[in-house]
């Protein structure tokens, strides 16, 4: 990596002041830094301006109350993994993000507006120039699928997984939103964002039943995922009685897995036979990490099979 190339660091007292100045060109938003660092150090943008969310208290707070919890967007991760108060699947997913030092300055706002990841993106400038560049930042070809003319980087927040298969509400600077509607299908554009608009908090509906996320990655300890599933599960008389589930790391975005309403009413090991079909056909995981493709679905797979199984327990028959 690189040194940073020059740029002006602002703090603004207001949310809105916040919005005005990251709508300027050549400005990017910074929390935690644990990601958009990284990459500027590697020469992947030069921001002349970055205008920190640090002095603006309202979005550290987490409101619980038996109707809905709202988290801010500066929320650390490293709080909601410790928060007792907040579902499962998102604790779980808090934890699996880096290592202790990550996840006391990684955010919320920022694991949710993660950049996509590539074998081809997340190198040197050199590196990166040697091989001509590519379709998400400087070329024009995607060298994971080249016949084609869309980015094919992985989307690999852990978070928005699990918040996803919670029905999580996005709240912006502009408005608000379901947190799937975020999310577009291109590695290169992947965040539905106008240019100035701030992530700025999520809301959860009160929790119902159980839910979990599972994780599968190269290192345990601080590697992005390969594939991660989170499910919300209600169960009925020990058959599943409504089943959300919700896939990372495989595509360009996180997604809603479709079909799972074919789970209802059915035992758990029925259910987790046909949840596994689901994500074979649904995750599309392609060329992007050292990882096999074929691996990563069938990863995902399991995963989500296994994550079943953990959340039935007592249940299967």
């Amino acid at each position: 990596m690189s040194a940073l190339a020059p740029f002006t660091l602002v703090r603004p007292g207001t949310l809105a002041e916040a919005a005005r100045l990251a709508a300027e060109p050549h400005a990017r938003v910074i929390a935690g830094g644990t990601g958009l660092l990284p990459n500027l150090r590697r020469g992947i943008g030069a921001p002349r301006t970055l205008v920190s969310l640090d002095a603006l208290e309202e979005l550290r707070r987490i409101e619980v109350s038996q109707e809905r919890t709202r988290i801010g967007a500066c929320v650390s991760v490293q709080k909601l993994a410790d928060a007792a108060n907040l579902p499962d699947a998102l604790r779980e997913a808090a934890r699996s993000v880096g290592a202790p030092g990550h996840r006391s300055a990684a955010t919320l706002g920022g694991n949710l507006c993660l950049d996509t990841r590539c074998i081809y993106y997340n190198q040197s400038e050199h590196w990166r120039r040697s091989n001509g560049y590519c379709l998400k930042l400087g070329g024009d070809t995607c060298h994971v699928a080249p016949q084609g003319r869309k980015c094919r980087a992985a989307y690999c927040g852990d978070l928005a997984a699990a918040l996803v298969a919670l029905q999580a509400e996005l709240e912006t600077s502009a408005r608000a939103m379901p947190l799937e509607a975020l999310y577009r299908d291109d590695g290169a554009d992947f965040l539905a964002l106008a240019p100035g608009e701030i992530v700025t908090a999520v809301r959860l509906p009160a929790p119902k039943g159980r839910s979990g996320y599972a994780k599968v990655r190269g290192r345990s300890s601080i590697d992005y995922p390969l594939a991660g599933v989170a499910m919300a599960l209600l169960m009925r008389d020990g058959r599943i009685g409504s089943l959300r589930a919700a896939l990372t790391g495989t595509n360009s975005r996180p997604f809603v897995l479709a079909g799972t309403e074919d789970l209802v009413g059915r035992e758990p090991g029925e259910a987790a036979a046909l949840l596994v079909k689901l994500v074979q056909k649904q995750a599309a995981p392609m060329r992007t990490t050292l990882a096999a493709a074929d691996y990563r679905r069938q990863a995902a797979a399991i995963a989500a099979r296994r994550l079943l199984e953990r959340l039935t327990q007592g249940e299967m028959s």
